[in-house]
């Protein structure tokens, strides 16, 4: 991926996008720039949506009500997000929000919360979930935001996953002491990346008949994370970069 200029404010928009388009801004992005970044009129930003690429913009004189940017020139072309989803038990307020922010910036292309024996969190809210992945993508560079699946039972994502679609299920109690060796066996003759989905339990792993379910569903790889046992959050970071090192667009 280009890089982008990190010297000028970024920010996501729901907005189309194209040269000489005037966007009109959130609230909390215009109180964001002109209160606390102090920027005036004409001054840059950069503008995406996921879907027309980034754009530089000028900030417009602002209005009683609203403050706009007009846009000038694309300055990247959209890409294709990596096929790569991450599956996950939800989490508790801040160490979700962590999470959710590292495995956007991980490449993650879908968040799929997946509910197992062991949970810990009832209710989870999607809306705060997306506002992390906005900020994390705003931050990084990223051009595309990933799809936010509703929770689901992990019967239902195992019946719901696509039968080509690797699954590489993270267990601390598995046998494989080298995940790398493991991943790149899983990869073969493959030469591009190939889709994936990345599975975390709960602080509390995962119950045997559990375990079982998802060593009975094709095409599935149980592996573990080293010696140590890791948080979840921090589980979702290794486990990310070991899958887009080895078969993702790290390659």
């Amino acid at each position: 991926m280009a890089r982008y200029d990190i010297r000028i404010p970024r920010l996501y928009t729901r907005s189309a996008l194209g040269a000489g388009m005037g966007v009109v801004l959130e609230p909390s992005q215009a109180h964001y720039l002109l209160h606390v970044l102090r920027l005036n009129a004409d001054d840059p930003v950069l503008l995406f949506n996921g879907q027309d690429g980034e754009w530089r913009a000028r900030l417009e004189k602002p209005g009683k009500r609203a403050v706009s940017a007009r846009l000038e020139e694309r300055v990247r072309e959209q890409t294709r997000p990596a096929d790569l989803h991450y599956w996950f038990a939800p989490l508790k307020h801040s160490r979700l929000d962590y999470m959710a922010q590292k495995a956007v910036e991980m490449g993650a292309s879908r968040l799929q919360p997946v509910t197992t024996r062991h949970t810990q969190v009832a209710r989870l809210n999607l809306e705060r979930m997306h506002a992390n992945a906005v900020e994390a993508a705003e931050q990084c560079g990223i051009l595309t935001l990933p799809d936010i699946g509703a929770p689901v039972t992990l019967e239902q994502a195992l019946a719901q996953r696509e039968p080509s679609r690797l699954l590489v299920f993270c267990d601390e109690d598995a046998e494989v002491k080298d995940p790398v060796a493991a991943l790149q066996q899983a990869r073969g003759d493959h030469a591009g990346a190939i889709p994936a989905a990345v599975l975390i339990g709960p602080e509390g792993g995962f119950a045997e008949d559990e375990r079982a379910l998802l060593l009975r569903a094709p095409h599935v790889l149980r592996l573990a994370l080293g010696p140590r046992i890791l948080r979840a959050d921090t589980a979702a970071v290794a486990s990310l970069a070991l899958v887009q090192a080895v078969l993702g667009d790290w390659r």
